[in-house]
């Protein structure tokens, strides 16, 4: 893929870096591994980056003029995941396999997370997809709750436009 991008040169993905740097930011924060429970390990920091990057897509999801940046956006994630396992020792022949795998979870997590926004709460998906099945101590698993669903709605208040421009609000 890098290689790729040299002779051809990656697209312009905007302000898609300035988000997504955002998003892993927001993710790396010390308080989702200490009061929430997340194993800190390579699997709980990647389920908290799809957490985090699942609420911005789903966010802007259904926007049109977001339909692009959203793209970039994911483009961003599919890079770093890329960089990631090539950084950890994951050889050319096999990244492609886990980049469909790692794909197909984040897919998994958007419809999760659309689901139980939508009604059902967010904790089973939460116990599945942060913690694959292990559910943490209540204080633990509702810490987190409250925190994505307090990202959650300061997405919803949050314009389109400066979400687009690379604001990850606070």
């Amino acid at each position: 893929m890098g290689l790729l991008k040299r002779l051809f040169g990656a697209s312009d993905r905007g302000t898609a870096p300035q988000l997504y740097a955002g998003i892993v930011a927001r993710g790396r924060a010390p308080h989702w591994y200490t009061e929430g429970g997340v194993p800190d390990t390579i699997d709980g920091r990647f389920d908290m980056i799809a957490a985090i990057l699942s609420l911005v897509l789903l966010r802007l999801e259904g926007e049109a003029e977001a339909k692009a940046p959203s793209t970039a956006l994911a483009e961003c994630f599919i890079d770093d995941m890329d960089g990631q396992l090539r950084e950890i020792g994951i050889g050319d022949v096999v990244v492609g396999k886990h980049m469909g795998r790692m794909m197909g979870m984040v897919g998994g997590r958007l419809g999760a997370y659309r689901a139980g926004l939508a009604g059902e709460g967010l904790r089973a998906a939460l116990v599945r997809n942060v913690y694959r099945g292990q559910a943490p101590a209540d204080p633990a698993l509702a810490h987190v709750e409250t925190q994505l669903l307090a990202l959650r709605d300061s997405l919803a208040a949050t314009p389109t436009a400066a979400i687009i421009a690379g604001e990850l609000p606070q």
